[in-house]
């Protein structure tokens, strides 16, 4: 039982993963040729409203309530509610202005913090095969960072967030959808106003006169649903640390798109970063199929 849990979880990590390093990244550097802003106001509006319709049909509105009352967890969410829009934010402006391989370097970083939040908060085991794999994984995003012409703030940024509300999350143990749902509800106000401004002064790109792209732009709503879901699930079901080393296939996809799709150079630097990383993702995950 414990072992088919933890596979579930890697599962789930897997796959919310390799959905936002390769399906996600060439997605929303599609969209933003309509502006960041306004990704980032869709991106709220139309995830609360699939989350409305998926709390409807699974049934979720007596979780919902409880949670609502529960103040401490109401609370949290605010938190991590202020968390994901900032994450949302900062790597959508990232991909607006071609900076996909600096907001990358946050994903190697947010593992290391993860697995450090793991040990740190709910106990998770470091043993010697864990410990060299995370000082693998330091000194491959070390590698990276001596390459980087000036200092990615925003992978800094990105990483500080997203394990911030990978953490909190975990600790809190909401349901996934109902959680992202709060969220939602806590920063669509502020998308609505924001949306206000862009019609007012005639920046909106979301119009019956273009529906292909209101379309697209409508699809924020499922392409942050969706893997967003399943990470927080993996995270749910395996544990803050294994989820975090899984994670390394967002940055990885984001940094092969990079390459072979967007024409961003792909150095000896990078590639050796890559083979380290990968070799401390294998000793990490083989000592905990072993353990478990």
């Amino acid at each position: 039982m414990k072992i088919n849990k933890f596979n579930k979880g890697i599962f789930y990590s897997s796959s919310g993963s390799f959905f936002w390093g390769f399906i996600g990244t060439y997605y929303f550097q599609y969209i933003t040729i309509v502006g960041a802003f306004e990704v980032v106001v869709h991106r709220c509006i139309w995830t609360a409203l699939i989350l409305l319709i998926t709390t409807t049909l699974f049934k979720k509105w007596k979780i919902l309530k409880k949670t609502l009352i529960n103040k401490k967890k109401l609370f949290f969410l605010f938190l991590t509610s202020i968390l994901i829009f900032g994450n949302w934010t900062v790597w959508i402006y990232a991909v607006s202005i071609n900076k996909i391989i600096d907001a990358s370097i946050g994903y190697f970083i947010f593992p290391i913090l993860s697995v450090f939040f793991g040990y740190v908060f709910f106990n998770e085991k470091l043993n010697n095969k864990r410990i060299i794999s995370l000082v693998i994984v330091v000194i491959a995003s070390l590698n990276l960072l001596t390459e980087m012409s000036t200092f990615p703030w925003v992978g800094f940024t990105v990483a500080f967030l997203w394990s911030t509300y990978n953490l909190l999350r975990k600790k809190i143990k909401v349901d996934a959808d109902v959680g992202l749902f709060i969220e939602s509800m806590f920063f669509l106000p502020i998308a609505f106003v924001i949306l206000f401004f862009i019609f007012k002064n005639n920046l909106n790109d979301f119009t019956i006169s273009n529906p292909s792209m209101m379309f697209w732009l409508f699809l924020a709503g499922p392409m942050t649903v969706i893997p967003l879901f399943m990470y927080i699930k993996g995270v749910e079901l395996s544990g803050l640390g294994p989820s975090g080393m899984i994670f390394f296939i967002t940055p990885t996809g984001q940094f092969l798109l990079g390459f072979l799709y967007f024409d961003e150079p792909f150095s000896t630097h990078k590639l050796t970063s890559f083979i380290l990383i990968w070799i401390a993702v294998i000793i990490y995950l083989k000592d905990l199929y072993d353990e478990n």
